[in-house]
């Protein structure tokens, strides 16, 4: 058989055996997180958030085109984009394994046996199809984030050093690496995860070009490889960028000329200095010199992408984030200045206090005519302090410092010690954070849920019954949710193992080789824990920046296929050995990975971000302005109005954002329908380094102040209206929380901005407590809204907004959907009526409920994700709300309309706890509404969902820590409340068998406290 003939046939199988399994599994319009901003961005050539992803947002617009017009499709085929990316990822990975495999297999200038060439192909196939089916690499592939085609440029470029090394002696085979440099330019230009191959890919050219390698020259090229990475990441990403800067710094400030001379001068010294270099190392035959110089001129051709993001942010696009239109808010925008920086060498404790801080460089910004030095950067200095901080975080409004303590077993008051520190790295960022997520991949996982150190959420499991009971206990008493739930996938190590087999297998027959994968292995899995220092209590699973790592693994899980081969030959020949070993090797990894997986990867019948952004909306009267607050509640509503054009009058305001300069100046701007925001501040009052955040510091007045007149003494720059400091700087502050806000009724009934029915409720006055220590611009801006809009556009908050971004303005909210409108009404509720919930306009809910909302065919999705079912309890409590309040009013049969609707669109599965609890709310609308036989099932149903639950945490603490405490109690509670609501209703079948499962419960929880 031919080797070059079978090699590229079975490659391209691959390619098309992944892409189809990704296109029939794909999400079928946008998902969660960053996907409803890049497809928007992508749409319309936009910025998307630091450090921005240039090339990928261009590649993703091309694919758009297949829609043909069709913008329900748009995401689809961006959606598809990914999907093709990931199949070519798994070919090259094919052509990895299959080069790596030959080497061993097939000496040069030696007869290809058949044995052999089975045992080369079935590697490739096995190992590309592992990870073709690997957890974290198929959610990638599913939907139009990077990392699928940041995953391609690994490949690529693993793939093309395998080639330059099989041709490194043929004339001209260097292109190769001026490919490879390519590749990586470009590559920035989607993620920066493909920099870490670097060292790896040092290590062969080492290999190559060495006769006699040594320990000490190994070392010495994975330093060189680490320097080049450094070279690349910050000499040219950031320090291109931060040389331009300070080039049109001198330009505009010192010479006077106009913003981005002095850029245009640099590039043209940066390309005459790499022309001549060129030039020289021709002159002088200088190859190797030649060779980086080419290579550089490469990698900054595949940077330019970034051009981008300066073209288009000149444009002003609708998204615009960061608004990097000059040298010096770019180079922010590379810096990812945005989110700060975590402390890699030195650092202080959670417990370490603040004592002084020290000062950094300049700070600019472009003013009118020239750049604005708005003062200097700022480090903090700490009493206690570490080499290698791992738990230094103090953010208790996150609750780190409580989650270090529990982790590390701290008393309340005990210091921790850099052996704790150590203690963290190891057990958390290492174990928690990378090794949990491999195992996922490779022997099995527990469940989809965000897991955060219980013995009951996201972890991995083997399926052998001894090994998950000594690791997590309670495996006798598993309950049907966890069994049936599609995320339950069992592997039992087997993956695993044919991985280790596979590795043992290369550094026992090409050590060199299996030296280099595993150099990839560490760099792209190990080594980013180092670098990215993560503190607890992530808001989502970081696997997806490990697949680098696990796709070095699938290169072993391949090669695996040989090493089962090699001990077969014992008993049989090569030919049969390979056969068999490719079997055996298939329904180990590959086969297996696939039917545990597909279930829970098959996202081609959700539809719940979109539909669910599209509710934000539609609670929305016209022309609202929507505060948002995090990325799950703004970028599905981004992409809905975007690309789908849906309720463009509808203004977002993303509270997160809102802090920054750029996107106040924004949203006082017109985006598609929507008239920009009622902010009157001048630029000069909100820009970066001005009231960035004011104090609060209490001047004693007892009565409510008008809010104008806080606002004008906020933004005030005379002396007297500010506090001044040691330092001598000066700044506004806060001087009282009561606020007021006078309401002209004449403009309240012009804009119908309450019902007809409420229009005597309407008050002269509202009267507030502001709930915060501090304004910031974000504060400002919302001040302003409220001072100057009049009434004249609706306000709303999403109802996923904290309560803590309200300004305490909660009393005056009033539910209408998915968004609480403001209304200055009042109702004279006591504070029991307010702590049972919000106002709800009755008729304004009951028509966006029953009309106007869609539910994301979540009933009928044959997987929900983790974020998708995590809105259940918000949805349920939708519909709750609206069905108490209608039976409240005497309008039953509406009530009973609605609670028909509920468990039309809500799944037959229950999901969590927490969705227990509102589900007893809605078992007890249902026995309201004389709805009996359902209230029966539903509580019979969430009955023995929330024993079941709780007999596995109790028989998990009886051989583990009780970390489910909480829960035990809420469990409980639940159960109690639905045995006394059986009661209630004369249910005696339904309230005994509560009673039983009470009094077991107790028993059991019982055994375990003695």
């Amino acid at each position: 058989m031919d080797y070059k003939k079978t090699n590229n046939v079975l490659g391209w199988a691959t390619f098309v055996i992944s892409t189809l399994v990704y296109v029939l599994t794909l999400e079928p319009t946008a998902s969660y997180w960053d996907c409803g901003e890049f497809i928007a961005a992508a749409y319309k050539m936009q910025i998307v958030h630091q450090p921005g992803a240039p090339l990928f947002l261009m590649l993703q617009n091309i694919f758009s085109n297949l829609a043909f017009g069709h913008k329900e499709s748009l995401a689809y085929w961006m959606n598809f984009g990914s999907a093709v990316s990931s199949g070519l990822t798994i070919m090259f990975l094919f052509w990895t394994i299959t080069a790596l495999a030959r080497k061993v297999l097939w000496k040069n200038n030696s007869e290809l046996t058949q044995g052999n060439l089975i045992q080369i192909m079935g590697a490739g196939i096995v190992g590309a199809l592992a990870y073709t089916f690997s957890d974290t690499f198929w959610f990638s592939a599913v939907e139009s984030e990077v990392y699928a085609m940041s995953s391609l440029c690994t490949a690529i470029v693993f793939w093309a050093i395998l080639k330059w090394e099989a041709h490194a002696d043929e004339p001209r085979a260097d292109k190769w690496l001026l490919l490879i440099a390519y590749v990586m330019g470009l590559s920035i230009g989607v993620h920066l995860l493909n920099l870490l191959t670097i060292p790896a890919l040092a290590l062969v050219v080492y290999f190559k070009r060495t006769k006699t390698p040594t320990n000490g020259g190994v070392f010495k090229t994975v330093i060189i490889g680490c320097i080049i990475v450094a070279f690349v990441l910050w000499g040219i990403i950031q320090y291109l960028i931060k040389f331009a800067a300070y080039f049109d710094l001198f330009f505009v400030n010192s010479l006077g000329m106009g913003f981005g001379s002095g850029v245009v001068f640099f590039i043209l010294l940066l390309v005459g200095g790499l022309i001549y270099g060129l030039f020289y190392s021709i002159k002088k035959i200088k190859p190797r010199l030649n060779l980086i110089l080419l290579a550089i001129c490469f990698i900054i051709f595949g940077y330019g992408s970034f051009a981008m993001i300066l073209v288009r942010a000149k444009a002003d696009p609708s998204l615009n984030n960061s608004d990097p239109d000059n040298a010096f808010s770019f180079l922010s925008y590379l810096n990812r200045e945005q989110y700060g920086e975590e402390p890699l060498f030195k650092g202080p404790y959670f417990t370490s206090k603040v004592v002084d801080r020290s000062e950094g460089g300049n700070t600019y910004i472009k003013g009118d005519e020239k750049y604005e030095n708005i003062g200097k950067k700022y480090s903090y200095v700490y009493d206690r302090e570490t080499v290698f901080p791992r738990i230094y975080s103090n953010d208790a409004g996150r609750g780190h410092p409580q989650f270090y303590r529990s982790w590390l077993n701290l008393g309340e008051n005990e210091q921790p010690t850099f052996g704790n520190n150590m203690s963290f790295f190891f057990t958390y960022q290492v174990g928690h954070m990378y090794a949990r997520y491999f195992f996922w991949n490779f022997v099995g996982r527990q469940n989809d849920e965000k897991g955060d150190g219980s013995f009951t959420e996201g972890n991995w499991i083997t399926g052998v019954k001894p090994i998950d009971q000594a690791r997590l206990g309670g495996q006798d008493a598993l309950p049907d949710s966890l069994k049936s739930d599609p995320s339950n996938n069992k592997f039992y190590g087997l993956p695993l193992i044919l991985g280790i087999i596979g590795a043992l297998w290369h550094f026992k027959r090409h050590q060199k080789d299996a030296g280099i994968v595993a150099l990839l292995f560490f760099f792209t899995g190990l080594a980013i824990v180092l670098y990215l220092n993560q503190s607890p209590l992530q808001p989502r699973e970081r696997d997806y920046a490990y697949a680098g790592s696990f796709y070095a693994f699938a290169i072993w899980i391949g090669l695996g296929v040989i090493g089962v081969a090699d001990m077969l030959q014992k008993k049989m020949n090569p030919k049969t050995a390979g056969i068999a070993a490719t079997l055996i090797s298939l329904l180990a990894a590959p086969v297996l990975m696939a039917k545990d997986g597909w279930d829970d990867h098959d996202r081609s019948t959700k539809y719940v971000a979109r539909d669910l952004a599209k509710d934000y909306l539609e609670s929305c009267a016209p022309n609202a302005i929507l505060f948002t607050y995090g990325d799950n509640d703004t970028y599905p509503l981004w992409y809905v109005q975007e690309v789908e054009n849906f309720r463009p009058d509808v203004r977002i305001v993303n509270l997160s954002l809102l802090s920054a300069d750029w996107y106040v100046r924004q949203m006082k701007d017109k985006v598609n329908e929507a008239e920009g925001l009622p902010i009157t501040m001048k630029d000069s009052q909100y820009k970066q380094g001005t009231r960035d955040g004011l104090s609060y510091m209490d001047a004693g007045l007892k009565q409510s102040i008008e809010l104008g007149s806080i606002l004008d003494v906020l933004l005030s720059d005379n002396p007297n209206d500010q506090v001044e400091y040691q330092d001598g700087s000066r700044s506004n502050y806060l001087f009282t929380k009561n606020f007021k806000l006078t309401v002209n009724k004449a403009e309240v009934l012009a804009n119908k901005v309450v019902p007809a029915k409420w229009d005597a409720n309407i008050v002269d006055t509202m009267v507030w407590k502001y709930n915060k220590d501090y304004v910031s611009k974000a504060e400002l801006a919302m001040f302003d809204i409220l001072v100057h809009n009049h009434w004249k556009r609706p306000i709303y908050f999403a109802t996923t907004v904290p309560n803590s971004n309200y300004l305490g303005l909660d009393n005056y909210l009033i539910n209408e959907g998915f968004a609480l409108r403001l209304m200055p009404v009042n109702f004279n509720r006591t504070e029991e009526q307010q702590r049972m919930g919000e106002s709800v306009n009755v008729d304004a809910l009951y028509d966006n409920t029953m009309n106007k909302f869609v539910w994301g065919n979540m009933a009928h999705a044959r997987y929900l994700d983790h974020e998708s079912y995590g809105m259940l309890s918000l949805i349920i409590n939708n519909f709750s709300t609206l069905s108490q309040t209608l039976y409240e009013e005497g309008r039953t049969d509406d009530a009973k309309k609605v609670l028909n609707r509920c468990l039309e669109v809500i799944p037959k599965r229950i999901y969590t706890l927490g969705e227990s609890r509102v589900l007893y709310f809605l078992c007890r609308q249902l026995y309201q509404a004389g709805m009996t036989d359902k209230a029966n099932a539903l509580l019979e149903q969430n009955g023995k969902y929330v024993d079941q639950l709780l007999r596995y945490y109790i028989a998990i603490a009886q051989t583990k820590p009780n970390l489910e405490m909480q829960n035990i109690q809420v469990g409980t509670q639940v159960i109690y409340s639905s045995a006394e609501l059986a009661k209630e209703y004369k249910q005696d079948k339904q309230a005994k068998a509560m009673e039983a499962s009470l009094n077991e419960i107790e028993k059991l929880f019982g055994g375990i406290q003695q």
